[in-house]
């Protein structure tokens, strides 16, 4: 599967524990990353920069549904069972 244009929830819905630039921290579930652009892209998807979890991450309908909302969903629940 390929990523959904316009989605976005794996960069909103996940906490990200690794260093990312302008969040040295990560980031809490449910807080969009810095680096989210206004159309739902990434803007560092090409950067070595990029957190290597990011990166690892594939769309999936497993954890993407059928929907961005429903993407969300899947991955909240997801991060809320492993917290």
């Amino acid at each position: 599967m390929s990523c959904r244009q316009g989605c976005g929830a794996c960069c909103v819905a996940p906490s990200i524990s690794s260093f990312i630039p302008g969040m040295p921290g990560g980031k809490p579930a449910g807080t969009p990353c810095l680096h989210l652009l206004p159309d739902k892209r990434c803007a560092i998807f090409e950067s070595p920069e990029r957190p290597k979890v990011c990166a690892a991450f594939r769309a999936d309908l497993a954890v993407c549904g059928s929907s961005a909302e429903e993407a969300m969903q899947i991955l909240g629940w997801l991060e809320s069972e492993t917290a």
